[in-house]
């Protein structure tokens, strides 16, 4: 395994936040303040939703489109807001995705420091989703 040190800032919060991570053939590893998630390609989520076992939430804001399967829409920054619509338990698995990754990072991060431990994330979103030649529903 390969260990890499991202740092990001996220510039609509205007706080920076560091994180490091392992990559792996079941995905990348992301370690943040209080825990972690796993990031995966677009490849990745396209074998996982075939044998689908896991809540799917479309954070974007505004609705941009979404990908099959999707089981609800949180907006990213309102996701603490939202547990009650999340899984009860918080070792449930859990998929975050948005158009480009960026939402669905700050809300992955936001989950962990609440005591989510099985979060996982498509760091690329519908972009990279539809770059990798698959379909997005857009109603």
């Amino acid at each position: 395994m390969k260990k890499i040190i991202v740092v990001f800032a996220i510039l609509a919060l205007g706080m920076t936040a560091c994180a490091t991570s392992t990559t792996s053939s079941a995905g990348t590893k992301v370690n943040v303040a209080g825990g972690s998630y796993t990031n995966v390609t677009s490849a990745q989520l396209k074998t996982m939703l075939a044998q689908k076992d896991f809540y799917f939430v479309n954070v974007h804001i505004p609705y941009e489109g979404e990908i099959e399967k999707t089981d609800a829409f949180i907006p990213y920054d309102k996701i603490g807001e939202n547990l009650s619509n999340l899984p009860a338990d918080k070792n449930a698995k859990i998929f975050l995705y948005c158009r480009s990754g960026n939402m669905s990072t700050i809300a992955s991060e936001e989950l962990v420091k609440r005591g989510y431990t099985n979060l996982w994330h498509l760091p690329g979103g519908m972009i990279d989703w539809e770059r990798a030649g698959f379909t997005l529903i857009r109603k």
